[in-house]
Order: C-alpha cells, then sequence, then structure tokens
C-alpha cells in the first residue's frame, strides 16, 4: 500500500506508528501541504476531502480519515479485539479523540508552532478545551495504564499522536504524572520513535484528519 501523508502531522503519524507496529509493508509518498499538494487534481481523484494522510490499496481501493485508516490495518490484530464490546470502547475513544482532542491540541499547536504566536494569542476556547481533554486522559490513565482494556490499542495510539506534542501547543504536561508514563509506555512500542521537534516539515492542521 501507499501512505500519502505528512510526517509532522500527528493524523499521519497514527498510520504510521500501526503499520511499523504491526509490520505491514508500505510505500510513504510525502505530500506538501504547504505548497497545496493536497489540492491538486491527481490528489483529489484519489482522495476528494483533499486531506492527509490517505491509502492507496494495491488493488486500487483508497481510504482517508486517520481514525478508519488505523481500524482498518488493525484489524484482526491486537490493536483492535475481536470482542465487540472491546471494539465500542475503543471506538468511543476515537472518537473523543478527532471530537474534543485533535480540534484543541492540535490547533493550539499550530497556532504556536507553526504561526509563530505566543501562547497568551491562543484562542480560549480552544486552551480551554484541550485542558480538559488532558485533565480527562490524566484521570484515565490514574487508575488504568491503556485506555481500553489491559494492553496497548489503536485508541492509544489515536490519543498519543497529538498528546506527544501537547508541549509545542503551550499545554503543560509537568503535572500530568499519568500522561506522562503513559506516553513513555506508547513510545517504547513504536519500532520508530516520535520525530523530535524542528527535524521535519510543519504542516497545516485544518487539512489533516
Amino acid at each position: 500500500m501507499k501512505v500519502y501523508g505528512d510526517m509532522m502531522s500527528g493524523n499521519c503519524l497514527k498510520v504510521r506508528y500501526v503499520a511499523d507496529h504491526l509490520g505491514l509493508a508500505y510505500d510513504w509518498i510525502p505530500v506538501d501541504i504547504m505548497r497545496g499538494e493536497s489540492r491538486m487534481p491527481d490528489y483529489l481523484a484519489r482522495f476528494p476531502a483533499g486531506q492527509v494522510p490517505g491509502v492507496a490499496f494495491d488493488d486500487g481501493r483508497t481510504l482517508a480519515q486517520s481514525n478508519a485508516i488505523i481500524r482498518h490495518l488493525a484489524r484482526g490484530s491486537a490493536l483492535l479485539p475481536d470482542d465487540p464490546w472491546t471494539q465500542a470502547k475503543i471506538d468511543e475513544w476515537l472518537f473523543w479523540e478527532q471530537y474534543s482532542h485533535e480540534p484543541t491540541i492540535a490547533v493550539c499547536r499550530f497556532h504556536m508552532r507553526y504561526k509563530g504566536e505566543p501562547a497568551e494569542t491562543r484562542d480560549p476556547k480552544k486552551v480551554a478545551g484541550g485542558e480538559a481533554a488532558l485533565a480527562l486522559m490524566e484521570r484515565h490513565l490514574t487508575a488504568a495504564d491503556w485506555f481500553v482494556g489491559r494492553a496497548v490499542s489503536i485508541a492509544d495510539v489515536a490519543l498519543f499522536a497529538y498528546t506527544q506534542f501537547a508541549d509545542e501547543g503551550g499545554f503543560d504536561l509537568s503535572g500530568r504524572p499519568a500522561i506522562r508514563a503513559w506516553l513513555t509506555r506508547c513510545g517504547t512500542r513504536s519500532p520508530h520513535p516520535p520525530p523530535s521537534p524542528g527535524s521535519l516539515r510543519p504542516t497545516a492542521g485544518p487539512i489533516t484528519s
């Protein structure tokens, strides 16, 4: 399969982490969002929404939306157990991540890291939403090592993707020891560690998914 994406996008990194964790073969096709490559006709022909990541399979099928992709890739693996209730609880976190977590933490990160704006100019509603999301995560992880069940799942992958960069959005994790311990656990399970800040090109938050 071919994975189209930007290595600085947490949403794109989800796909890389799952594929690497499962030992799936893929070609990574860089998409330069800042130059509008995700809006070019050939890209839109594969992925009409013009977002990254996108995956093109060898049989010609394509799939977009990061959580839909990782859910498909993880089917039949320990990252997505067969039990229907466990899958429903994983989906609960996946939907929450895209509705309450990514739109706050990732947007604040984009504002500060890529636009170069100071923390005090962040949207107060986004800041409050991000703090609330991290507070919920901290409460959950105080009593559990993982978000669903007793082992890492795609729920952890989805939430790890942007939580690892929370500080770049002005969110202080020093007072959230449970999240910090969980980030360490997640990091030790990826064959490739998270990209170091400044080592890769930035991406625009509104056109990732």
